[in-house]
């Protein structure tokens, strides 16, 4: 939703194999000033009208990370966002 909400583009790169899943979001937006605090679980930027949406609960890049086998996160002010997440599917190991 962060994308959504924020970016002024961005692109997305899924691939699918029997082992895992892996997920690309790259964008050029405002950029996360502060990386750990935006990890904290119930942190939030979302504006009032954001939150009347239901948004803005602060916890979806700590689900994200909980959920991934493998996240990385890189952020720059003024130029934008990466993450990099694998999700390892049927208990496959490296």
């Amino acid at each position: 939703m962060n994308v959504i909400m924020y970016a002024w583009e961005a692109r997305m790169a899924l691939a699918v194999s029997p082992g895992e899943v892996r997920l690309t979001v790259d964008d050029r937006g405002p950029g996360i000033a502060d990386v750990p605090l935006a990890m904290t679980e119930g942190y939030s930027t979302a504006t009032a009208e954001m939150r009347e949406l239901g948004f803005g609960a602060g916890m979806g890049l700590p689900n994200i990370k909980r959920n991934a086998d493998v996240f990385a996160i890189d952020s720059e002010v003024g130029r934008g966002t990466r993450l990099d997440i694998t999700i390892r599917t049927n208990g496959h190991k490296p």
